[in-house]
């Protein structure tokens, strides 16, 4: 049984942190350089209703049904099993890509903050390098993320917590630097490369935003009324939009369109000219570790909660269920994505980029499922208490249903997030392959349970 001991501020922080990864750091540049000043606060701003919507139809349905498992759960009891399976292992692609890529952006980021040279040459992946040293960091960081959330929700939730607030802390210092010391000339041109600029940003804008479905991973372990999950849920979102929008706004008053082509991470850069020292733009960069430390954190709880609830479904081997004796966390499952995060810095950096753009299919995929979850139970079960309640639940859900159709067509060739090929589609096909053969070999023993089942109710 699982024990309630998430707050709803463990809870805002969770999504909050999962959603303000490292991407703050790395991309503004690019954001402004493709969109202009205000192309990319529309981009932000339209993205941020997109995905408001469709964490409207997660809101509804964790606060009516909270239990852990999220879109699984939701998608099971409108569709079956079939299609809850389809749901939850793509929503799982997507988890275990953030997962893995955290302990490859680890080192990387270690790097900016204290250059070295790295010993002990492993081989070399798609033209990159692999070194020892390198990989040591990652999967150290692998290690203390397993161990942290192998000992209880509770320890890992407090760090959650913890590590949130130096991001918007960092953030905010960014923001200080740029209202009394920015450039306000830097803000033209307002829109680059007019609505083609807008769009380009706005295809990013859905993938910062993974996380907030993280909350309903962990429904059954929230103490906290119904109605407050999907509050928070949808509080955690408009926090986000607002913290890339003021980084966005920092970034663009601290460093001009030169500067932004020349700059590699130019958040960091951006904090250097505002304040007149590169010792702020290390503490920035100390805040996208914490943004990589709490996303890797987000995804763990999360990743492990589905795996554990298909273990429970009878979906993956029962092994994937078993739950710590004394710390009633999926320990093995725990120990899983601890142990593809231990590896993954052995494969590069080049090959982990493939994993994570796959993953992304996976995810607006689930999102999908869960939209369409959303409207079939408002028809089929209308009575079913709901604290969280959508007033117009028809126009929500079929929105949240057509936008996040275009996001999964965003991923076919000709389309701005194309997949690559061969790596990507490879990488998609194997994970689909992969669910088809443990569908097809899960099935038997789900019947054969359900079977003994009948029989013993039988008279």
């Amino acid at each position: 049984m699982n024990q309630k001991v998430l707050n709803q501020k463990d809870v805002l922080f969770l999504a909050l942190g999962a959603m303000l990864g490292w991407g703050w750091v790395v991309l503004s540049g690019t954001w402004i350089m493709e969109a202009g000043s205000l192309g990319t606060t529309a981009a932000f701003l339209i993205g941020g209703i997109l995905v408001a919507l469709i964490g409207l139809t997660y809101a509804e349905l964790a606060s009516a049904i909270p239990e852990s498992g999220g879109g699984l759960v939701f998608v099971e009891r409108a569709f079956g099993r079939s299609a809850a399976f389809v749901a939850a292992w793509g929503i799982l692609l997507g988890y275990v890509s953030v997962v893995t890529f955290e302990a490859v952006a680890l080192p990387t980021v270690i790097d900016y903050i204290l250059p070295q040279d790295h010993a002990g040459y492993l081989w070399t992946l798609n033209g990159w390098e692999v070194y020892a040293t390198w990989v040591l960091i990652g999967s150290g960081g692998a290690v203390a993320m397993t161990a942290l959330n192998y000992f209880g929700i509770k320890p890992a939730s407090f760090f959650q917590s913890i590590f949130t607030l130096v991001i918007v802390g960092t953030g905010v210092l960014l923001l200080g630097g740029a209202v009394f010391n920015g450039d306000y000339g830097n803000v033209q041109p307002f829109f680059q490369d007019g609505s083609a600029g807008v769009f380009a940003v706005l295809v990013m804008v859905p993938f910062l935003f993974v996380g907030f479905d993280v909350i309903p991973q962990v429904a059954s372990e929230i103490k906290a009324p119904g109605k407050s999950i999907g509050r928070i849920l949808i509080i955690s979102i408009v926090t986000a939009v607002i913290f890339y929008l003021l980084i966005a706004f920092g970034v663009t008053l601290g460093l001009g369109p030169e500067e932004l082509a020349g700059s590699s991470l130019a958040t960091a850069d951006a904090m250097v000219n505002l304040l007149g020292s590169q010792v702020f733009g290390t503490i920035l960069v100390l805040g996208g570790v914490a943004g990589i430390i709490t996303s890797w954190n987000a995804f763990i709880i999360g990743g492990s909660r589905v795996l554990g609830k298909m273990a429970d479904r009878k979906m993956v081997p029962a092994w994937f269920g078993k739950k710590h004796p004394k710390y009633g966390t999926p320990s093995n499952s725990i120990l899983f994505l601890g142990a593809l995060a231990f590896i993954a810095p052995l494969l590069g950096r080049p090959a982990l980029v493939w994993i994570v753009d796959a993953g992304g299919i996976g995810i607006v995929g689930g999102y999908l499922l869960v939209s369409m979850a959303f409207l079939r139970l408002r028809k089929t079960e209308p009575a079913l208490e709901r604290p969280f309640r959508i007033g117009p639940y028809k126009i929500v859900g079929w929105l949240a249903v057509i936008l996040s159709t275009g996001f999964v067509l965003l991923y076919f060739p000709g389309m701005p997030a194309a997949l690559i090929w061969p790596y990507e589609w490879i990488i998609l096909g194997g994970w689909i392959l992969m669910g088809a053969v443990l569908y097809a070999v899960q099935k038997p023993v789900y019947q054969k349970e359900e079977e003994s089942s009948f029989s013993s109710k039988r008279p």
